[in-house]
């Protein structure tokens, strides 16, 4: 038995590899894709701040300067944020910060269909939602917040990752490392910090 599976995998291996595109110089694509963020928000009294799902999707232009290298800028719509369980003024509060990402990267292929990215991208805060429980003077109460009075509405970060192709889907994995607080307090340092998967198809140009 354990045989066969070491059979079976070592063929689906070999045929993702007979399967990853073959890319030349001069070659251009545009990628729709589509996937989750994993989000939180670092800094200053972010200590509780947790983790929270999100959803992503846009597309991707590429160009291939040569066979093992190629530039690529996209347009992202991305749901960040984070969440925090429990504190003494907040129970269960979600923050959603929906931005419009321009990823501009550099991708290097170690071997064929695996390539290592890095690069800059601008953001565009598009909206705001905060949402759960607050104490104030007779307990808790429900709370919900749209403004964006106190928030950056420019963000950059730098983002980094990993992509493997095979018959034109595109598997992504990147971490964006905010460099800029999102709040226009300048006492309070709070930055994003985003894990993005997604999955995309590659459309010859």
């Amino acid at each position: 038995m354990m045989k066969k599976m070491m059979m079976i995998a070592a063929m689906m291996a070999a045929t993702l590899s007979a399967n990853a595109q073959n890319q030349e110089a001069g070659d251009m694509y545009v990628k729709p894709m589509v996937g989750a963020t994993l989000s939180t928000i670092t800094g200053e009294h972010a200590d509780n701040a947790k983790m929270k799902i999100g959803l992503v999707g846009g597309a991707e232009f590429g160009y291939h300067v040569t066979n093992q290298f190629a530039l690529t800028g996209g347009l992202l719509v991305s749901m960040q944020g984070s969440k925090m369980e429990d504190t003494q003024l907040w129970r269960d509060f979600k923050t959603t910060l929906t931005y419009l990402n321009v990823p501009i990267m550099a991708n290097y292929y170690i071997v064929k269909g695996l390539a290592i990215k890095a690069g800059i991208q601008p953001g565009f805060m598009l909206s705001l939602k905060g949402k759960g429980q607050a104490m104030d003077d007779f307990g808790w109460k429900d709370y919900e917040s749209t403004s964006t009075e106190d928030a950056k509405k420019f963000d950059l970060s730098i983002p980094m990752g990993l992509s493997y192709e095979f018959n034109d889907f595109v598997i992504d994995a990147r971490y964006n490392l905010g460099l800029l607080s999102i709040n226009k307090d300048s006492n309070l340092k709070q930055k994003n910090g985003v894990i993005m998967v997604t999955l995309g198809y590659k459309i010859p140009l």
